[in-house]
C-alpha cells in the first residue's frame, strides 16, 4: 500500500487538502496528515479547523512514497519556512521520489527549492512569476517526472485522481472518480 503525508500549516486551502486526502483514502492510500504546527489542530485559510494525525516531529517520512503540500494563503508560506518540510521536500526530490504540490505551493515552496527546475509546472495565476527556472503551463495539473502540481481549487480534483493513478492504478482511480459523480462531468 502506498504512504502519503500531506503537510498542513495554519492557512491551507481547504479543498486543496481534503479532496486529496479523501479521494487517496477511498482508493486505499495510506495518508497520513501532517502538522508542522506545534499542535494537531490546524486552521484553513477560511477558518476551518482540522485535527492532523500526527505532528511534524512525530512523522517518519522514509516511507513516504508521496510528499503532498497543499496551497492556500499563508499556508504555502508557512511550508516554506518550516524548516523540516523544506528538507524533507529536498530529500525526498534527491531520491525521486513523488512530490505533490498544488495553488501557490509549487511555486513558493518547490520553485524557491530548486525541485521545479528544469521541470514544467503550473500554479495559481499570479504566482508563475516565481518559477523562474521552470517552464509554466497554465494547466490545471501538469505531470513532469515525479513531480504533480496543480493550479488552484478548481484543480482539486484532477489533481487527486491524477495522483491516486500515480499510486494505485489508472482503472482505481477511474473506479473512484465514477463512484464519487466526478466521471461523468469531464466525459460531456
Amino acid at each position: 500500500m502506498s504512504k502519503v503525508y500531506v503537510f498542513l500549516a495554519n492557512g491551507f486551502e481547504d479543498v486543496e487538502a481534503l479532496i486529496p486526502i479523501d479521494v487517496l483514502r477511498r482508493g486505499g492510500v495510506d495518508v497520513k496528515i501532517v502538522s508542522i504546527m506545534d499542535s494537531l489542530m490546524v486552521e484553513s485559510a477560511h477558518g476551518v479547523r482540522m485535527e492532523a494525525d500526527l505532528t511534524f516531529g512525530e512523522a517518519d517520512l522514509s516511507d513516504a512514497d508521496l510528499l503532498m503540500l497543499p496551497g492556500g494563503m499563508p499556508g504555502a508560506s508557512n511550508l516554506y519556512a518550516h524548516e523540516g518540510v523544506c528538507n524533507a521536500v529536498k530529500a525526498q526530490q534527491a531520491a525521486g521520489k513523488r512530490i505533490g504540490a498544488i495553488c501557490a505551493a509549487p511555486a513558493v515552496v518547490l520553485a524557491q527549492l530548486g525541485v521545479l527546475d528544469g521541470k514544467r509546472a503550473t500554479c495559481y495565476p499570479g504566482f508563475e512569476h516565481l518559477l523562474t527556472e521552470a517552464t509554466y503551463t497554465a494547466d490545471l495539473v501538469t505531470v513532469d517526472g515525479n513531480i504533480t502540481t496543480a493550479e488552484g481549487p478548481a484543480a482539486a480534483f484532477p489533481y487527486a485522481y491524477e495522483l491516486l493513478a500515480q499510486l494505485t492504478d489508472a482503472d482505481t482511480s477511474r473506479q473512484i472518480a465514477v463512484g464519487m459523480r466526478y466521471a461523468h462531468l469531464m466525459e460531456g
